[in-house]
């Protein structure tokens, strides 16, 4: 399967999973300590959400392997891997603050191949194939050109950092996939994060880098 119906199925599959998470936030006020309370909550909208992309996939690809929290990894006969991760931003999300976001990208013999952030509060979807560059909402997006420190804006789970450079300009949004493909669009000029899974920085390692950004270890 060539990058750009990697990249068609992996829109499909997300925009599926992103329908779920809209609908599931306007409940998360409601909920009832008695029946799991918010915690029971989410772990459920996950593995709903795992069930509706991964299923989706499956229609066009049987095959692949597939990597996410709930399932784990499931590896069949394929050099195709699918990572998801169904909410990034659970803490957002399970208070209703409207900054989350599912991210889903394709994987290549350990290369990614294509990715899809959305944000399904927003609207807004942010997608890229290996080679093809990066868009947002269909409209070719690229990293900001800003060089000087006290201009720019930084995204980061480490606000000490402040301490030690005073200069940046920081915030903490709780949502590593969403602050990467802010980065790609250029309303964030950087992003810095400790001990972080693969499935949070996957799919917005890819926008970034074909917004022309760059990603260090």
């Amino acid at each position: 399967m060539s990058k750009e119906a990697l990249l068609n199925v992996n829109l499909l599959a997300a925009r599926k999973g992103a329908a779920e998470l809209e609908f599931a936030v306007k409940k998360v006020h409601s909920l009832e300590t008695s029946k799991g309370g918010p915690d029971g909550y989410v772990k459920a909208i996950e593995k709903r959400v795992e069930k509706i992309v991964f299923e989706e996939i499956c229609k066009f690809n049987p095959e692949d392997n597939l990597i996410s929290k709930h399932i784990g990894h499931q590896i069949n006969n394929s050099n195709v891997t699918w990572i998801l991760k169904p909410i990034d931003g659970i803490e957002n999300f399970i208070n209703g603050y409207p900054h989350f976001s599912i991210s889903l990208c394709s994987m290549i013999n350990n290369e990614v191949m294509s990715a899809v952030v959305i944000d399904p509060i927003r609207r807004e979807e942010f997608a890229a194939y290996k080679g093809g560059g990066a868009n947002l909402n269909n409209n070719r997006i690229r990293v900001s050109k800003r060089t000087k420190l006290e201009e720019s804006l930084f995204a980061t789970d480490n606000i000490g950092l402040k301490s030690i450079y005073p200069k940046l300009n920081m915030r903490s949004t709780g949502c590593a996939a969403l602050d990467l493909a802010y980065v790609g669009c250029g309303r964030l000029d950087g992003f810095f994060h400790n001990l972080i899974n693969l499935w949070d920085i996957a799919a917005g390692k890819l926008i970034v880098e074909e917004a022309v950004g760059k990603v260090n270890d």
